[in-house]
């Protein structure tokens, strides 16, 4: 896989590309859009510790289909606020701190979510050999 930020272009705001290039012959693994519960039923107050928990469970999904956190190419996550943005940032930069080719990536302020305590929902696509 490539990443593709044209230097023709503004570089990214943060810790993403701006396009990722899947070869032919890569299996797709798209998750579902994770909210921040935890096992128990519990969820925490922070954006942030929602999203921490939301990546734990990202990986876990990677992982029982033999992907991990180098094999995304695309992070759609979605706020309830832009005061949720910096602790969902914070969280996403830790989860990809050792990724050294960066996935494309995008972050939508919505209205809502099923149950007024979630903050984030992440969505993401995998690819593998």
């Amino acid at each position: 896989m490539r990443e593709i930020t044209p230097a023709t272009i503004a570089p990214p705001f943060a810790r993403y590309a701006h396009g990722v290039e899947v070869p032919a012959g890569y299996r797709l693994i798209a998750t579902s859009g994770q909210l921040g519960q935890a096992p128990d039923g519990t969820i925490p107050e922070s954006a942030e510790a929602q999203a921490d928990l939301i990546f734990g469970n990202l990986d876990a999904i990677l992982g029982a289909a033999g992907a991990g956190r180098g094999d995304v190419v695309r992070l759609n996550a979605y706020v309830t606020d832009r005061v949720h943005m910096a602790g969902y940032m914070a969280a996403r930069d830790r989860w990809l701190a050792e990724v050294t080719r960066l996935p494309a990536s995008t972050l939508v302020i919505v209205s809502g979510f099923t149950r007024p305590e979630f903050k984030v929902e992440i969505e993401v696509l995998a690819a593998v050999e």
